[in-house]
């Protein structure tokens, strides 16, 4: 099967998942689209679409905010891990240029006495939008929710056991980002190389996508072709990141993709998008596991840590000095 095939990604049904009649199928497919084309729009996840408007509704207002106030809520040393991050800050690796947004994130919340809880700081929350935090959290939980069930699947295409990854994500660095791809008033007045987001590869192992507010986002198929992903306002796009990629010696695909500008006419329309960017905890082995690698497909990389690898690329990417 080659990435040609596909003119869009694959959509599949999560309860297909959960149907022991259904199972087996779902995961093959899962993998046939991971192993070609690194994403899949799933359906009947557990994010509702109430709780979805809600955040939706509230990052809105939020980004709506003035720059001062905002600003409040970018928080030095944090490297960009919580809290607000401002216009240009970020840009994909190897380029200079930053990225045509704004957004901010919301990291995980530990409750009980897992010493990792030292590992993260502490969320920042917006005073003026108290809903924030609630609704943010929920969604956050709902998304690391269905991120479990998708990487059990995962885990049973790579004929690993099928909970291999759930004590590797409890409590995981996981990250929510709210994203606002700003108006653009004078397009002439930005870089000429700049763009909502430059071509790029997830960190992380997977990331789900919320739908977003507008057209824009682009996977780059093997083929060199651009395609645009398009998802029905129900489901999440699912894509590989470079964690599993890694983990995975390159059998599953963490394709580059990015966000273009739209024409120069609509330049002055927002977007927004919510990615949910799930991680394990710090101390998780990237290594390739030992299946997938052999004679004729050698180890990619090096051995490396979830942590170390995150530090790594969040140099790569500016928010870390």
């Amino acid at each position: 099967m080659s990435d040609t095939l596909y003119d869009e990604i694959p959509s599949l049904d999560l309860a297909d998942f959960n149907n022991p009649d259904r199972k087996k199928k779902f995961v093959a497919d899962l993998g046939a689209a991971y192993t070609h084309i690194g994403f899949v729009a799933i359906r009947n996840h557990y994010l509702s679409d109430e709780l979805s408007e809600k955040l939706y509704r509230v990052i809105k207002a939020f980004f709506a905010l003035p720059d001062a106030v905002k600003k409040k809520y970018e928080i030095p040393g944090l490297a960009g891990q919580r809290g607000y991050i401002s216009k240009g800050k970020e840009h994909a690796k190897g380029r200079n240029t930053g990225d045509l947004k704004e957004f901010y994130h919301v990291g995980q919340t530990v409750t009980d006495n897992d010493p990792i809880k030292n590992e993260y700081p502490e969320n920042v929350w917006p005073t003026e939008l108290p809903e924030f935090k609630e609704t943010a959290l929920e969604v956050y939980r709902q998304l690391e929710r269905t991120g479990i069930q998708m990487l059990r699947a995962i885990a049973l295409y790579l004929d690993l056991p099928e909970n291999y990854f759930d004590a590797k994500v409890r409590h995981g660095n996981s990250i929510l980002r709210p994203i606002h791809y700003f108006p653009i008033e004078d397009p002439d007045a930005v870089p000429p190389d700049a763009v909502r987001a430059a071509e790029h590869g997830d960190i992380n192992l997977i990331t789900l996508l919320m739908g977003a507010s507008a057209d824009g986002l682009q996977v780059l198929r093997r083929d060199g072709q651009w395609i645009p992903i398009t998802a029905l306002p129900e489901q999440l796009v699912v894509n590989v990141g470079d964690m599993l990629e890694r983990l995975t010696n390159k059998k599953l695909k963490s394709t580059i993709h990015r966000v273009v500008n739209p024409p120069r006419h609509l330049m002055n329309r927002p977007r927004y998008s919510i990615p949910f960017f799930m991680h394990p905890r710090s101390e998780m082995d990237l290594s390739s596991l030992p299946s997938c690698v052999s004679a004729s497909h050698p180890k990619l990389w090096p051995d490396i840590t979830a942590g170390e690898f995150l530090n790594q690329r969040l140099k790569e990417i500016g928010l870390k000095k």
